[in-house]
């Protein structure tokens, strides 16, 4: 079974959380979006896949990544919904077009020397971060 598992999927299981259906079915759903997903449009596809699911369910599973650092909530266009990224090996990158919307990912982090400063400085352990720049993007300056 281990074999057939995400390595999100055993990080839920190895911080000591059941693999319920439900938490398996948000997580899959959070997996094949490709990471950025509202609540609304993580509702409307596990109630595809599996309409036992309850709203509640999917809410708590939600919070429940948020607070283990699977997924992190960001709002896009100053939006009251947040729309749901994924957090692989801890961090994520975007820049926001703040005309279009377009969310532009980048992978090179160099962040590493400030989160060491900052865990030495204010005495934390820090498991991620999210950084997101804003601005125009190439088609929007034209």
């Amino acid at each position: 079974m281990n074999d057939d598992l995400s390595p999100r999927a055993l990080r839920l299981r190895d911080a000591g959380h059941k693999l319920t259906q439900a938490r398996l079915t948000v997580l899959r759903v959070l997996e094949d979006s490709g990471g950025h997903i509202t609540s609304a449009e993580v509702l409307d596809r596990v109630s595809t896949l599996d309409a036992h699911i309850g709203r509640a369910s999917v809410f708590r599973t939600l919070d429940l990544f948020t607070s283990l650092l699977i997924i992190r909530p960001t709002y896009i266009d100053s939006s009251m919904t947040p729309t749901y990224v994924l957090m692989p090996e801890g961090h994520h990158h975007h820049v926001i077009c703040v005309k279009c919307n377009r969310v532009i990912e980048f992978d090179d982090c160099c962040l590493s020397d400030m989160a060491a400063e900052l865990e030495t400085r204010l005495h934390v352990k820090l498991t991620g971060h999210l950084v997101e720049f804003y601005g125009l993007c190439e088609q929007c300056q034209s």
